[in-house]
């Protein structure tokens, strides 16, 4: 299927000796369009800015069924790397995401702990890692009998701003989701990288219960956490985008400050 107009990954070049880089994932079912707002804020302070399309992603919902998790990480791995030999070498490389991006970002940074590939930091917008919706443990049956539910996109409160995202839920991807987070949530000790994390206070898509668990659980000595009070589930299309922008910039800036 061709990818619907508006979901194309992107990456903006800041050239040969651009300070630091960016990979940016989008959430589950959503594309590039949700984040390319950040994206581009963090290219005009400099910096060279990376997002791939998931597998699945940015065509129609039944093909996201056709892939799992092991899928979307890989892509965004391969991306990483890919971005780390753009660089100039011993340039940093700092990991975001939005939502099921901050999950699998946050998967990379357990994934390369201790090594000369571990990122830099992680920029994280309303992160999921687990639900406590009670039916959800009737995904891995449910998903064998039914191919999707209503979708979960555009939880936005901003008038006028539309995510690009299937308005289907897929339920089967919905079951491989399920099980990232478990594999994340087990691993979350593992991450020791600074993390700046920006939470949506009303979101009807991530449950608090996320936030809290990433707070809690990770070794981490640098975190800091933004509320964000006037936005809901996509914060980076929405009143408080300004906000994530500005606190990315700062949080990639004191990075590099500190690696001098």
């Amino acid at each position: 299927m061709s990818v619907l107009p508006g979901a194309e990954p992107f990456l903006f070049d800041a050239g040969s000796d651009a300070p630091a880089g960016i990979l940016l994932s989008h959430g589950f079912t959503g594309s590039p369009q949700s984040i390319r707002p950040w994206g581009q804020a963090l290219h005009a302070a400099g910096y060279t800015v990376s997002c791939p399309l998931l597998p699945g992603h940015g065509t129609r919902w039944q093909d996201m069924n056709r892939t799992t998790w092991e899928d979307w990480y890989g892509e965004v791995e391969r991306e990483y790397l890919a971005l780390r030999d753009r660089l100039p070498a011993g340039a940093p490389v700092v990991v975001g995401g939005l939502s099921m991006g901050g999950t699998l970002a946050t998967r990379l940074a357990e994934v390369h702990a201790g090594l000369a590939t571990e990122p830099a930091g992680l920029l994280l917008v309303n992160p999921s890692y687990l639900t406590l919706r009670k039916d959800a443990a009737l995904l891995p049956v449910v998903s064998k009998l039914i191919g999707s539910f209503p979708g979960i996109a555009n939880d936005v409160k901003k008038p006028g701003a539309q995510e690009l995202a299937y308005t289907r839920l897929p339920l089967k991807a919905a079951a491989s989701l399920s099980k990232l987070w478990k594999i994340v949530r087990a691993d979350l000790g593992r991450v020791t990288v600074p993390i700046r994390l920006f939470r949506s206070a009303d979101d009807h898509v991530v449950e608090p219960a996320s936030g809290a668990a990433l707070l809690a659980e990770v070794s981490s000595t640098v975190v800091s956490e933004t509320v964000l009070t006037d936005s809901y589930h996509v914060a980076t299309l929405d009143n408080d985008a300004p906000v994530i922008f500005s606190g990315s910039v700062e949080f990639v800036g004191s990075l590099l400050a500190g690696a001098r």
